[in-house]
């Protein structure tokens, strides 16, 4: 079943679409982090300001290296300590849509391991868009019978994996500059 999903999502996503799915934290809304008309969906789904960058969920060192030249070495130590997902924000992306990018050119990014994100971005061979699946300014739904139906339609394809699981907490989140400062933005 997860791998008829894949398919399924996969296919949405290379054709420009936006998925509501299960990630490591809360359900979220995705796209091909690369394709910014895609990207542009979303905000608008949300309705949400496109200087409120989103972040990019990725399935390794080998993503993560394609989306930044230089990553410090803190960052491979917080990710190796984190016992719960946590997101990073780094300096310089490349290789993603322009309006993901933040105005100080920064990116959010987060590794998972939860095997339907996992799979999916090696089928995709880039990173997934993830942002919560609500409404900009509204709570974040911690099940999917939480999501307001106007997200539910507002996508092109809904994952039928895990709808009734009760989702964590976000993940937290830490900001690292190129020259090493860290600072933790929500914990």
């Amino acid at each position: 079943m997860i791998n008829d999903e894949i398919q399924k999502a996969f296919e949405i996503i290379q054709q420009g679409g936006i998925i509501l799915y299960p990630t490591d934290t809360v359900w979220g809304i995705g796209c091909d982090a690369t394709n910014a008309e895609a990207v542009a969906k979303i905000y608008k789904l949300k309705q949400r300001d496109d200087s409120k960058s989103m972040i990019c969920l990725m399935n390794g060192e080998k993503m993560m290296y394609n989306v930044f030249k230089d990553i410090p070495e803190v960052a491979w130590q917080i990710m190796d300590l984190s016992e719960k997902p946590t997101t990073l924000i780094l300096d310089n992306p490349r290789n993603v849509a322009a309006n993901l990018i933040a105005t100080d050119k920064t990116l959010g990014i987060r590794i998972v391991k939860e095997p339907f994100c996992f799979k999916l971005m090696e089928r995709m061979k880039k990173p997934l868009v993830s942002t919560s699946a609500n409404i900009s300014g509204q709570p974040t739904p911690i099940a999917f019978k939480d999501i307001s139906p106007e997200i539910i339609k507002g996508v092109d394809y809904v994952v039928n994996l895990h709808q009734d699981k009760i989702n964590g907490k976000p993940s937290t989140i830490i900001k690292l500059t190129s020259d090493s400062q860290v600072k933790v933005i929500r914990k």
